[in-house]
């Protein structure tokens, strides 16, 4: 953050000069002097620095000055800036009206002028004001700012976005924050234009799109050159592994990713069975270090950006991209993970985003303290949720479909849940029906044993129902198994046969599709062990592979 701002106001452009050079003098050192040559200009001024999130420790302003006193400036200034300290600068004259001031306005101090000398007349008065103001001030975040209702759908998939792609950003519910209230006014926008994203320089933008805050962030989206030794797609755990590992060997390494490095395990609260991590890490902080790691050893990084199809002309794979530019490679691994798969529970599709979340990202745990959260699922992610969760809300209920946490979860993890006492675990349960008006208030819940239902009252519903791939682009091209999964290696030879078109006089690679040099790894692929752990293991591995694959090239 930087210096608070000094606000000096006066029309006569000697005594503006003046005070000025004076007031830097002095405090230079610990405060940003700024200077308006009249109060409608200085309101304006005043508005920008509450866009920019910078702090105003005084005003001192001139209080005849025309179309705008300086008591009128005050007035207005002080709904933006309340704990800022305020004088006027006056003549003899209008001491009468500064003292009314003091009682009308609430100004601190008045100052004749001229002040000199300002050693005398000046700075004593200043230090202790600012003094005054110092002993209260806390310093204000300076990054991006989110500002909308907790309810709706478009703030949450801001935050989200913001936070995996690594933006520090402040919250602020309208509904209930007053920062949240004065910056709507102050940009002019309406209730109807929310969520709005306030950023560092002042500038806004209303409920925009993605390509449009990542234009504004300066996220990368499109590629340096035409051509790369290998392109990743995916920057979840196996194409961030990739990643870093085509990049330590020597090859010109491109990574692309649709949304957020991490992919889902981005989202995981805390991931406690990682080599090397002996008390965990979230799956933020994974993917914050291996996209770190990544670009220390030259690898590009596109996100947001996504694949739209993928041709073959001779040993180049060409790619398209969703902004119809292409980009062409000599090797490539799909990595592209699984997406979460949708319930058909009524009310849940109405109510998504408001209450209900698949994979909910940490953020909103902080929304739901003392509340009542319940979780569909019963593998790692739904655990790892609980208990990240049960650090906030009063109570934390999973609901599991089969009849043990120990079929789908990590013993750890379900030692662990079984120890935390405002956890419950309801097992051979299914959501059936979500309730509420704008946001989720109560769930309907049935024994699949029994068929036995009851509603409760619910903060949140969270769901970690499995996921399922998505690989449609890729239809024509490379052989995949009817759920979508990418195949490869051993399981494309079929009674000693290789896969139709194969081109080459050797089989498929172990991590190698039904086209040489296009490979797969992590949960895309047909038959792979899901997870965070083998999936950084099969993006390490398939860069070896494409080693070798390059190399029978040459």
């Amino acid at each position: 953050m930087g210096k608070p701002v000094i606000w000096t106001v006066d029309d006569d452009p000697d005594v503006l000069r003046a005070v000025e050079r004076d007031l830097r003098r002095h405090y230079g050192d610990r405060y940003r002097v700024i200077s308006a040559d009249s109060g409608i200009s200085a309101l304006e001024g005043t508005k920008q620095l509450k866009l920019r999130n910078e702090q105003v420790a005084l005003f001192l302003v001139d209080q005849r000055m025309p179309n705008m006193s300086g008591v009128e400036f005050l007035e207005k200034a002080i709904e933006l800036y309340p704990e800022a300290k305020r004088a006027l600068l006056t003549a003899y004259a209008d001491t009468d009206a500064a003292i009314r001031a003091i009682n009308d306005a609430h100004i601190d101090h008045y100052l004749m002028k001229p002040w000199d000398p300002p050693e005398e007349r000046l700075f004593g008065v200043v230090d202790d004001m600012l003094d005054d103001w110092q002993s209260s001030y806390h310093p204000t975040f300076s990054g991006v700012r989110v500002v909308g209702n907790q309810w709706a759908p478009r703030s949450s998939e801001i935050r989200d976005f913001l936070g995996r792609n690594f933006v520090p950003h402040q919250w602020l519910n309208i509904e209930t924050d007053e920062t949240a209230k004065q910056l709507l006014a102050t940009t002019g926008a309406n209730a109807s234009s929310l969520p709005i994203i306030v950023f560092a320089d002042g500038s806004f933008l209303a409920d925009p799109s993605t390509a449009d805050m990542a234009g504004k962030l300066q996220l990368k989206t499109k590629a340096e050159f035409p051509f790369y030794d290998l392109v990743v797609i995916g920057g979840g755990p196996a194409g961030l592994a990739a990643a870093v590992y085509g990049g330590a060997d020597g090859l010109h390494t491109l990574l692309i990713e649709r949304e957020a490095p991490g992919g889902q395990a981005g989202r995981s609260s805390r991931i406690e069975n990682y080599l090397g991590f002996p008390t965990g890490l979230s799956g933020n902080d994974l993917a914050r270090r291996a996209v770190a790691q990544a670009r220390r050893f030259g690898v590009e990084i596109l996100t947001p950006q996504e694949v739209c199809s993928l041709r073959i002309e001779g040993s180049t794979r060409v790619l398209k991209l969703s902004d119809d530019r292409e980009v062409g490679c000599r090797a490539l691994l799909i990595a592209t993970g699984i997406a979460f798969r949708k319930l058909d529970v009524p009310g849940l599709d109405r109510l998504s985003g408001s209450g209900v979340y698949y994979y909910a990202p940490m953020s909103q745990a902080f929304s739901y303290r003392d509340g009542d959260i319940y979780i569909v699922g019963g593998a790692n992610s739904a655990g790892q949720a609980a208990m990240y969760f049960s650090k906030f809300a009063r109570q934390v209920t999973m609901l599991v479909r089969g009849g043990a946490l120990s079929d789908s979860m990590s013993q750890y993890l379900e030692d662990q849940i079984g120890a935390t006492k405002n956890i419950a675990v309801k097992l051979n349960s299914s959501v059936i029906e979500v309730q509420g008006g704008d946001h989720c208030e109560t769930i309907t819940i049935q024994d699949n044993k029994t068929c036995a239902s009851e509603t409760v009252p619910a903060s949140a519903l969270l769901i970690y129902a499995g996921a399922v791939p998505r690989t449609d682009w890729l239809e024509g091209i490379v052989r995949r198994d009817e759920q979508g999964y990418v195949i490869s290696g051993q399981h494309l030879v079929l009674e000693g046969k290789r896969p139709a078109g194969w081109s080459v006089d050797r089989d498929p690679f172990y991590l190698e599709t039904s086209v040489p040099g296009v490979f797969v790894a992590g949960d895309v692929r047909h038959r792979s062990a899901k997870g965070v752990t083998s999936g950084v293991g099969e993006g390490a591995m398939a860069v070896k592979l494409v080693h070798q694959y390059l190399g029978l090239l040459q």
